[in-house]
């Protein structure tokens, strides 16, 4: 099911995959190579995201105790550690957590109360979660923006998962870390041959949604929902000078298509130079640029349960 009754879509979900203190801090199991730069890329997201009232699916990466560390990593986010927990700046201030039962039985309504719905995984593509699966194939949205990490793995993994149920699929090159930067590049490739949509982060976050959502504050306690498609927006105006997304939700690129080997690179080099100028604009509200002090009531989250 694409829409509701109405034929309403959400133009855009985005998919933050594996933003974890195992993959993120510098104590933690597995950093990533690129840790430092894509902090400020996750960051980045995260405030366009809450600067556009965005739905966010965040799918965290979790282990048993008894579970081999795989060839590539060793042991990581293991059940109820610090490093299994999110980072904390990308916490929203209304979220609700879906835990993992091998059943159907999930509300597909979240995002009428809460801003951003976690998914639990045990492999490398989360929608191996039959709640997460249930949810995303009854969810109207015309557009998928998934960042997060790793490229080579479960950013591949997910997107190419979005891709087999028919979704139109966007990945932010510069906001997804990686361990190997060979397989990060032919990952990137192989997304890009299969008709991926690949953009940077200031092509991204230039862009503004055409009808921002507006979220109720979550409250611990709150009465169960019940099962229906979100349905409820706030329509808003849009600057003639902020690049839009078309009707189907896609975020045009402004740059034109760029050699896939070479995506890493440019991004960074790109946003390096840029570092200067975006500074004001991306700090020059309270709101534009989070830090893991600035969401509001983190424990407002709670848990869905069958």
């Amino acid at each position: 099911m694409g829409s509701n009754g109405n034929g309403f879509r959400l133009p855009c979900v985005l998919v933050d995959v594996n933003t974890q203190n195992d993959f993120l801090q510098p104590d933690g199991s597995c950093p990533v190579v690129d840790r430092e730069f894509v902090i400020s890329s996750l960051r980045r997201m995260v405030a366009w995201a809450k600067r556009n009232h965005a739905p966010v699916i965040s799918a965290v990466d979790c282990h048993r105790v008894r579970e081999l560390p795989s060839a590539r990593l060793p042991a990581h986010c293991i059940d109820g550690t610090v490093g299994q927990q999110k980072v904390k700046f990308t916490l929203f201030g209304s979220y609700v957590k879906v835990e993992g039962d091998n059943t159907l039985v999930v509300p597909i309504d979240l995002f009428r109360k809460h801003q951003q719905v976690i998914f639990r995984k045990r492999s490398s593509d989360f929608l191996n979660n039959p709640k997460a699966d249930r949810f995303i194939s009854n969810l109207p949205a015309s557009n998928y923006v998934v960042f997060g990490l790793g490229i080579e793995g479960s950013i591949k993994s997910v997107a190419l998962s979005l891709l087999a149920r028919h979704k139109h699929v966007t990945v932010v090159v510069d906001a997804c870390g990686y361990w190997c930067r060979s397989d990060a590049e032919q990952a990137l490739r192989l997304l890009d041959a299969k008709g991926i949509q690949l953009v940077t982060i200031d092509e991204f976050t230039n862009s503004r949604l055409p009808r921002p959502i507006r979220y109720p504050r979550a409250h611990i306690g709150q009465a169960p929902m019940k099962n229906g498609l979100y349905c409820s927006l706030v329509r808003g105006s849009q600057p003639e000078d902020s690049p839009k997304a078309d009707a189907n939700g896609q975020i045009a690129q402004t740059n034109g298509h760029r050699n896939v080997k070479s995506r890493i690179d440019s991004s960074r080099h790109d946003s390096s130079s840029a570092q200067s100028t975006r500074n004001g604009h991306d700090t020059s509200n309270g709101h534009d640029t989070p830090d893991s002090h600035d969401t509001p009531n983190n424990h407002n989250g709670r848990h869905a349960h069958s």
